[in-house]
Formats: C-alpha cells, sequence, structure tokens
C-alpha cells in the first residue's frame, strides 16, 4: 500500500513504558490507514503490536550510539519523527535526522510533570498533524471491568518483582498473600517473573496448592496470552501492570516509592486499586531507584497481606 505519511516513532525503553504507547499507537493507527507508522522498540515487545497493518515494528536495541541508530533507522525513510523518549542518544538522532530535512516532534517530559504518560504520547502524535482521536482521553478514564466468572472459581496472576528495590513489596508478605489465596479453594494463582527470580518463585509453586511458577518458562507470547486469561493480576509499579493493561485486565498495584499521580499508572486502570499509604517522604523517586531515607522503604511495609487480599476480593466481588 502507498501511505500518504511515514511516521517513526522512537521508544527505545524502558519495558513498561513501551507498553503505554501500545494503546495510544493501536487508536492512531487504526484512526488513521493511511498513515504507516515504524515502531522502533525493544525487539522483546514485538507481540504487543501484531495485528494492525500500518504498525510496522522495528526491532532496536537500546544502547546505542545517535550515530548508531541513524544509520539503522534512516534508511526507513520517514517523513516524520515521533520521539517518545528524549534522552541524550534520542536527543542525538533527531538531532542527525533535522540535519538531514526530516522534522521532529518531541514528547515535552518536564514540561508536563504528573500527566498521564498516554496523554503525553498523544500528544506529540497531535502534534505530527494527525487528527484528533478523542478517544484517547475518554477511554482513560473507562476503566477496565473484571470479566464474568462462575463466581466460584477465580484465575490471578501475581508478579512479586520489578526493576527497583523501591517499587518491591517485601517477599514476606508476597509470600504469606500467595498463601491466603492458595489455601482458600477459590483461587488459582499463577507466578509471574524472569527465568533468575524463578529460584524464589519455583519454591513457593511447590509450597503451596492451586499455585503455577511461569517464570522463565515461556516466550513473550505465551506469557501475553496467560496474562490475556487472568482474571485480575496483582503487580508492583512495573512492566507486567502496563502488560496486563495492554490487555484489559484488572490490576491491583502496590505502590511504595513510586505514585501513581506522577503518570506512570496502568491505562484504564481503576485508580481505587492502586494500593498506597500516605508518607512525608513519599514519593520520594520517580521511578524508584533513590535509597530509601528511612533505610527500609516503610511504604512498603505499610500494605498489609490481608489489606491486598481485601482489595482482590473486592475487585472480583468474591462471595465469602
Amino acid at each position: 500500500m502507498n501511505y500518504r505519511k511515514r511516521i517513526l516513532v522512537i521508544r527505545l525503553s524502558a519495558l513498561g513504558d513501551v507498553a503505554i504507547l501500545q494503546p495510544v499507537l493501536r487508536l492512531r493507527a487504526q484512526r488513521c490507514p493511511d498513515v504507516l507508522f515504524l515502531l522502533a522498540a525493544p525487539p522483546r515487545l514485538e507481540p504487543l503490536f501484531r495485528g494492525v497493518d500500518n504498525i510496522q515494528f522495528v526491532p532496536t536495541q537500546k544502547r546505542q550510539s545517535p550515530r548508531q541508530l541513524y544509520a539503522a533507522l534512516s534508511p526507513l525513510h520517514p517523513d516524520l519523527v515521533a520521539d517518545m523518549h528524549h534522552v541524550n542518544r534520542v536527543i542525538g538522532l533527531d538531532w542527525l535526522f533535522r540535519l538531514h530535512g526530516v522534522p521532529v516532534r518531541s514528547i515535552r517530559k518536564h514540561a508536563q510533570f504528573g500527566r498521564p504518560s498516554w496523554l503525553r504520547y498523544n500528544d506529540v502524535l497531535d502534534r505530527c498533524g494527525l487528527p484528533p482521536v478523542e478517544e484517547i482521553s475518554a477511554l482513560s478514564t473507562d476503566y477496565w471491568q473484571p470479566k464474568p466468572t462462575d463466581g466460584k472459581h477465580y484465575t490471578v496472576g501475581i508478579a512479586p518483582f520489578a526493576q527497583h528495590q523501591g517499587k518491591i513489596w517485601p517477599l514476606e508478605f508476597m509470600e504469606v498473600l500467595i498463601q491466603l489465596l492458595s489455601y482458600d479453594g477459590q483461587y488459582t494463582i499463577y507466578l509471574f517473573g524472569s527465568k533468575e527470580e524463578a529460584a524464589i518463585l519455583d519454591p513457593w509453586a511447590a509450597r503451596y496448592p492451586n499455585t503455577v511458577s511461569l517464570a522463565g518458562k515461556y516466550g513473550f507470547d505465551e506469557e501475553l496470552r496467560q496474562i490475556s486469561q487472568l482474571d485480575l493480576m496483582v503487580s508492583m509499579d512495573s512492566a507486567n501492570m502496563h502488560f496486563a493493561s495492554c490487555l484489559g485486565i484488572p490490576v491491583v498495584s502496590i505502590w511504595g516509592a513510586t505514585h501513581p499521580s506522577r503518570g506512570f499508572y496502568g491505562w484504564r486502570q481503576n485508580p481505587d486499586w492502586a494500593l498506597q499509604h500516605d508518607f512525608d517522604c513519599r514519593p520520594c523517586s520517580k521511578y524508584g531507584s533513590k535509597p530509601c531515607r528511612q533505610g527500609d522503604y516503610p511504604c512498603l511495609w505499610s500494605v498489609s497481606p490481608q489489606e491486598v487480599l481485601l482489595k482482590i476480593e473486592s475487585v472480583l466481588q468474591v462471595c465469602p
């Protein structure tokens, strides 16, 4: 097909931030079938963007210099660049594209601090001259709802890990939650994590009934398929929250050093499903990477397993 415009969309990391882009880009592509969107993103995430003919996924490694990136991406011959990342290496890449006559529209990170990421991504596409899609703003407050069930059995995913310690609920508490759910009899629990995290998750699955560890056992395609079949996901402020959000799965999320109001909450997730407690020092970090000034993240310890269990029951409307 001959497209009237070719837009190179760049978001090289992190996995969760790329996942936030998915619903926005899919909606924009569906509304603009005469525009080809060339998405430069981490290779692993290609399955998230399948199914829309005018999104062409361009697997791109993030650890490349601006010149290396330009050498890889310029042969795509974009008419316009939509920079959704705007870190130093991508800023250098933007400069090279401009030098060769290709216009660039960049995300305004600091000017829009706290604005939901999907709306900031949408703003960039607006500035690319595409017709507005009002549905994106409207859908952001049309929260996902649990799928109909028989009211007797529920499938719950649990993703206990995140990139930074300031986002990870104490593993002692997570194990207690798994124990409470597993012995209830109404739940089948699937544990999500990496191959390295399997050393913790596999023993939990062996120890507790109705619990299955998927950690490191499947490719990303199958992992997404498993998430799509859940009734609910329990996660940290992590990529798994955003993967579930892309697939329409309600998420009960646990927050510590970071805060949902900073713009990184899950797409169409109900704010009432974010479990957190106020502390004078919180949020102490935009990404959860800073050391805790209190020493042990009391914000995370303040969320109890019983509190999480009650929230799960409330969201799924579990009958006692």
